[in-house]
């Protein structure tokens, strides 16, 4: 690419007579290491990085690389993310010498013209910005090439760790390179650096994490590797098989076609050269098995695309840097808390292709899996080796997690439509599948093995080079459906068939075997749900997930009212109709769902909360966040659970996407349901709920309240008139209802609605405030 700035005939005459400047290098400066190999680097005695650059070309560029950051240690906190392993795409530098200044610069890869014509190139490249990431005068500028001072530029805060430490900035004083730390190649150099960050007022987050909340030590990897060498072929993306993309504006496109053109991200594929993921010797066991042999699903894939020995799956060797660029990695990475696990890569933003794959899987993960496993099935089992051992089950969920993330870091997108089709995608978010049989839960599919049909046939498409037309014609023959993240996560997302964390071809069946394994759960529900020995008080912990088992099954269910399936397509021949879900199937849906606002449903023995005592100390375990809200002290608040609960499902009929669709499909045909149809059932049914004893007489009054406060909510600025003046139609009916009632509830509830609709739109509130839900997906989440 050619160069932005020129270099001027003055400084170029400098740099070929190897004029000194004031910053040349002190002869007496001691060398404590040298490391040769793509960038040939000097650590002096002082902590300062000296590099040898290449002598600069006719444009003064004198290298330019791929330049990657990653996290080596990390603060072990998920909501703030800064964890071992956490790092970036990438991003092609350049060093350039301009007299006697050296700088770097990040080249602009996203806009370009593929057209010869250098004027139409340098047309683009003028058009858009640049960013100079450092500069420095040189140590020395000869004919044989430049050494300069780098240590600047690998000591600052480029991957933005200051902004995400809120309040906290780098302090140079306490950041340094390290001897040993600097490792060289032929074709990459690999650098560590330590940064610390302070500040007075330290997050929550870091002073659970930090030995010393107002300092936080960082180890930061910089990645500098030799551009990828020719062979490489760009893929166009394909929107139906939900690769990840790299997108460039190409200006020099024809007037008939798009500027903008993304790429799928692959892997390059050369024979005798697999393309090898290796998995984190600190992983323990049984873990370590459990990962490689769920990594290693995806060979399927490429023996199916005709690839045989082209992936596997190893241990990482003993001294290889988990960063460097070289070797794909699965990291094993604690936190302090349960969180997500990721799968990315380091690519070349010209083209496409993924240079590394890294694939963090979170520890505590596991372990949730297992207690939730206990929570359904109890410990008695466990290490048995049965279909009902809770640590078998977690290390079956951490193989499907393996080949999930690993997915990711091969260029795999989300499927969240697999799961109706017989778990189609390890690319799916995969709810334990757990059947109730006369009374009994039946684990012995808990989870898939392998990869599923959907996956194999995308690897035949990115890998393979298979026809994609013909590749689609055999996914819609065989029933394979593929929605995007996008369109399957939400609560307010419209097709029926895409969701996280559900099973089942027909989401509202699976509904009612969910809500049976719940009751079958909450009933046997006791001390056994806990290994011998272990503090009472996490039987709290353990309630948590078995008491909102149906929260996704719930959610999956509720796409069907005011829902549409879809698929994704190509002009010309592929035709991709949007289709309304059927009006009683709707209505079904909606029945399905309100079963779990029902007192009945929400109300659990007196046996059970009689084990419920509360803890002492301060074991983690004993996280409020992880634990239902308390109003009553030291005693368990059944109502907080309930409240939970509620809000879960009236969040899903209530959302505002949902009720617009409604109000839309509605209008082009009466059939379906209408708002009006939804807030009158759900209105109706809730103040009518059958009462079999006092718990339960509270539950459907706290219900009742839980409803108003979620109506009051949904009427907001955002929604259209149509959908609010439904809205306050059914509220005004609710308040009059409410004030023939001769009770104080409902006369408080009857006044905070009249108190809403009169109130000016900008001092309406949502009374009573909402519950805080403990997290189901990793903490950090949205619900």
């Amino acid at each position: 690419m050619r160069n932005l700035l020129l270099i001027s005939a003055a400084a170029m005459l400098m740099a070929c007579s190897g004029a000194d400047t004031p910053e040349n290098q002190d002869d007496e400066t001691e060398i404590a290491e040298s490391v040769s190999g793509f960038l040939p680097l000097e650590l002096t005695e002082d902590g300062r990085l000296i590099a040898t650059l290449p002598p600069a070309d006719e444009n003064g560029v004198n290298l330019r690389a791929i330049h990657a950051m990653s996290l080596t240690a990390g603060l072990g906190s998920n909501p703030i993310g800064l964890d071992r392993g956490f790092g970036e795409r990438g991003r092609v530098i350049r060093f350039r010498t301009n007299g006697s200044r050296v700088t770097v610069e990040a080249e602009n890869s996203a806009f370009r013209a593929s057209a010869e014509n250098e004027d139409e190139r340098r047309a683009v490249e003028e058009s858009f910005g640049r960013s100079i990431l450092f500069s420095k005068t040189a140590e020395e500028v000869t004919d044989n090439g430049v050494r300069v001072d780098v240590t600047d530029l690998f000591l600052s805060d480029l991957l933005g760790i200051g902004e995400v430490l809120d309040g906290f900035s780098l302090d140079k004083e306490r950041s340094m390179l390290s001897q040993g730390s600097v490792l060289g190649f032929d074709d990459n150099t690999e650098i560590d650096v330590e940064l610390t960050f302070s500040g007075n007022e330290p997050q929550t987050e870091i002073q659970r994490t930090a030995p010393y909340a107002k300092a936080v030590t960082l180890t930061l990897h910089h990645t500098l590797a030799r551009l990828p060498g020719e062979g490489y072929e760009m893929k166009p993306a394909d929107a139906r098989f939900g690769t990840f993309e790299a997108v460039v504006y190409d200006y020099s496109a024809p007037l008939n076609e798009e500027v903008p053109r993304a790429f799928a991200l692959r892997h390059r594929i050369e024979e005798g050269e697999p393309i090898v993921f290796y998995v984190d010797r600190g992983a323990p066991e049984p873990v370590k098995s459990a990962l490689i042999e769920g990594a290693g699903w995806w060979a399927e894939g490429f023996e199916a695309a005709g690839l045989p020995d082209m992936y596997r799956v190893e241990e990482l060797p003993e001294g290889i840097h988990p960063s460097d660029i070289r070797y794909n990695v699965i990291r094993w990475v604690h936190r302090q808390t349960r969180g997500w696990s990721y799968g990315g890569a380091v690519a070349d933003p010209r083209t496409g292709e993924m240079l590394k794959g890294n694939v963090i899987l979170g520890s505590q993960r596991v372990r949730q899996d297992r207690m939730i496993f206990e929570g359904l099935a109890g410990t008695g089992a466990t290490g048995s080796g049965n279909a009902d051992d809770p640590t078998e089950m977690s290390l079956a969920r951490i193989r499907q997690l393996a080949a999930h993330e690993v997915g990711h870091a091969l260029g795999f997108g989300h499927n969240f439509a697999a799961s109706t089709a017989d778990r189609s995608s390890v690319m799916d978010y995969p709810a334990p599948f757990v059947i109730a049989r006369n009374g009994e839960l039946d684990f012995s599919q808990v989870y898939d093995t392998g990869l599923g049909e959907w996956d194999k046939l995308t690897v035949r498409w990115l890998y393979g080079g298979e026809d994609a037309v013909t590749l689609i014609e055999e996914a819609r023959e065989k029933g394979l459906p593929f929605i995007q993240d996008g369109h399957g996560r939400g609560a307010g997302t419209a097709h029926p068939q895409a969701a996280v964390w559900d099973n089942g071809n027909d989401p509202v069946a699976e509904l009612a075997n969910v809500i049976e394994v719940r009751r079958i759960a909450l009933e046997n529900f006791g001390e056994d749900r806990v290994a011998e020995g272990q503090a009472a008080d996490r039987l709290r912990q353990v309630l948590v997930p078995i008491y909102l088992y149906h929260r996704y099954q719930t959610a999956a269910a509720a796409k069907s009212i005011g829902g549409a399936s879809f698929a994704y397509g190509q002009a010309g021949g592929d035709p991709t109709p949007v289709e309304v879900v059927p009006a009683e199937q709707q209505r079904e849906a909606l029945d399905a769902v309100m079963r779990t606002l029902t007192p009945s449903f929400l109300a659990v023995s007196e046996d059970l909360l009689a084990q419920l005592p509360p803890g002492a100390g301060a074991m983690p375990f004993a996280s409020a966040r992880e634990q239902f809200g308390s109003e009553t002290g030291a005693v368990f608040d059944l109502m907080s659970a309930a409240e939970a609960s509620a809000d879960i499902t009236l969040g899903a009929i209530l959302a505002p996407a949902r009720l617009e669709r409604l109000a839309q499909f509605h209008a082009r045909r009466s059939d379906n349901p209408s708002v009006a149809e939804v807030l009158d059932t759900l209105i109706r049914r809730t103040l009518n709920a059958e009462s079999t004893n006092g718990q339960e007489e509270a539950l459907a009054r706290l219900v009742e309240a839980r409803l108003v406060a979620a109506l009051i909510t949904a009427d907001g600025d955002g929604l259209s008139t149509a959908v609010r003046a439904e809205l306050q139609s059914a509220l005004r009916s609710l308040a009059a209802f409410l004030d023939r009632r001769p009770d104080a509830q409902s006369a408080f509830l009857a006044a905070e609605i009249e108190s809403h609709l009169q109130a000016p739109a900008m001092s309406r509130s949502r009374v009573p405030e909402e519950p805080v839900i403990p997290p189901g997906s990793p903490i950090g989440s949205t619900h």
